[in-house]
């Protein structure tokens, strides 16, 4: 009975664990709510006086990019602002043949009369955080906009975004990220579901309460001096934005995100492209969660509910460990419930953690009926939506939760960019691209055999107990088996 109690114990552990995200998930929903009937009174600067009009930089962090480079300039070169007060920094740490065809590209940018230099390092040290700390000490703007290779501003996005500094305490004005490829595959869609849950309930959630949040890396533009003040970019984990997006938050300095600012991106299309996204990204999250829990714990600056909402944050990724714990130990809890009648109780208060699902289930629902409108066949397409990304996200729990374990042991490893591919609809061909990693790594076995364990824990809803078997966790087990074969047979037959 040792091991079935432990087995409790985790497993009520990570439910609870679950049902405090899922409750502040349900608090960001309330914020969103309410500030999407708020008017926006900010303080903006008036471009119609020259005056007021600052010079900004903005750089654009590339590594090896050669699909994206062409497209990537010239679309940065129809940025609408005075020529005099502009200039651009490609900051280029490839080494492959891309660095001649972007040598050429910003020549004859230059010849347009647009300020744009090309600055390339030896090394790539510090990754992206190194590339951006090098730019810096040569920009000459008073603002830093930053783009990823695969982001496509609109032409006034400068003027959207720059009036918002006039508040002196401002440090970063962050966009809303939006998808040209979102309707491309199931992957895509699911990722586009993802990003704008985050992008919708949890940014406007957080900061119209005065909660932290995070510059998401790209789509953003940072006041030159909250950079220096806060520390520069540094390069010790593998989400630089996320760190030095609180260590800004730490020192008072102010966000402000702009939901209806629209920055278009592309989706990774290849599976191989979205996992080394999703480690990074998780990694980065448990790297952040061990730097900066005791500097938000101590900090005199900041409220008691904007430390709860903090650590959560900085937890975001963790939550997958006890989606893996909850998903594994599901199956010899199924056993256990139906071999030791005297734990009824506990499985009856069990079950209330099923709550968890139905908050997720609403607060997703908002964000979608905002992006895509409601009504009753919105709602339909909705329900499939959710719990296919559901399904999928559970799938690629072992694969995070690794991640999420690297990051909270302290574990180094490279900065991995995610390979971009120039797909802008629903069609594409992406099987030539030679920066797309061919092989998949063992991890990939294990979501295979797990598919094979859930597969199991549906039959044992057949054979359990003695009394005609038990169901109740057979449409879990139903969705994590979806999950993991999805993950396990993209991953090895989506390859080039």
């Amino acid at each position: 009975m040792v091991i079935e109690y432990i087995i409790i114990v985790i497993y009520s552990i990570s439910l609870l664990l679950i049902f405090m995200y899922a409750l502040a998930q349900l608090n960001l929903l309330f914020n969103y709510l309410k500030a999407r009937k708020k008017e926006d009174s900010s303080e903006k600067f008036d471009f119609s006086n020259s005056k007021e009009i600052p010079f900004i930089t903005i750089q654009l962090p590339v590594y090896n990019e050669l699909y994206v480079m062409d497209r990537l300039l010239k679309n940065i070169a129809k940025i609408e602002y005075p020529r005099e007060k502009l200039e651009i920094q490609v900051l280029d740490d490839s080494t492959d043949e891309s660095v001649e065809i972007t040598a050429k590209l910003i020549k004859e940018i230059q010849a347009q009369g647009l300020d744009i230099q090309h600055i390339k390092r030896t090394n790539r040290q510090g990754f992206k955080a190194g590339a951006l700390k090098e730019g810096l000490k040569i920009a000459k703007g008073e603002f830093i906009a930053i783009f990823d290779a695969d982001f496509l501003p609109q032409p006034d996005w400068l003027y959207q975004t720059v009036p918002y500094f006039k508040d002196p305490k401002i440090g970063v004005v962050q966009t809303r990220w939006g998808h040209i490829n979102r309707n491309y595959s199931t992957l895509t869609k699911i990722q586009a579901f993802a990003l704008d849950a985050h992008f919708t309930l949890e940014q406007v959630g957080r900061n119209s309460q005065g909660h932290f949040i995070n510059f998401n890396g790209t789509a953003g533009v940072w006041r030159k001096e909250c950079i220096y003040d806060a520390g520069n970019w540094q390069g010790d984990t593998l989400t630089e934005d996320l760190d030095l997006s609180y260590r800004a938050q730490l020192k008072n300095w102010k966000f402000k995100y702009l939901e209806n600012v629209v920055t278009p991106a592309e989706l990774p299309v290849v599976i191989s492209a979205a996992r080394s996204q999703q480690f990074r990204w998780n990694k980065g999250g448990a790297e952040n969660f061990q730097k900066m829990m005791k500097r938000v714990i101590k900090s005199k600056n900041v409220s008691f509910k904007t430390k709860i909402h903090s650590l959560l944050h900085l937890l975001n990724s963790s939550m997958f460990t006890c989606i893996f714990l909850v998903a594994v130990l599901s199956v010899p809890m199924l056993y256990i419930k139906n071999e030791y009648e005297h734990l009824k109780v506990y499985f009856y208060v069990m079950s209330f953690f099923v709550i968890s699902s139905l908050i997720f289930f609403v607060c997703y629902w908002f964000m979608f009926k905002a992006i895509y409108g409601g009504g009753f066949v919105k709602f339909i397409k909705y329900i499939g939506s959710f719990f296919t990304f559901f399904s999928v996200a559970m799938g690629f729990s072992l694969h995070n939760t690794i991640a999420v374990l690297e990051g909270h042991l302290g574990k180094k490893s490279e900065f991995i960019r995610t390979p971009k591919f120039n797909i802008g609809g629903i069609k594409g061909e992406w099987k030539s691209n030679k920066y797309i990693s061919k092989k998949p790594s063992f991890h990939v076995i294990l979501e295979g055999l797990l598919a094979i364990y859930f597969v199991f824990g549906m039959y044992s809803a057949f054979v359990v107990g003695n009394q005609g078997g038990d169901f109740g966790l057979f449409p879990f087990h139903f969705m994590l088996f979806i999950g993991f074969s999805y993950v396990f047979f993209k991953s090895i037959f989506s390859k080039a």
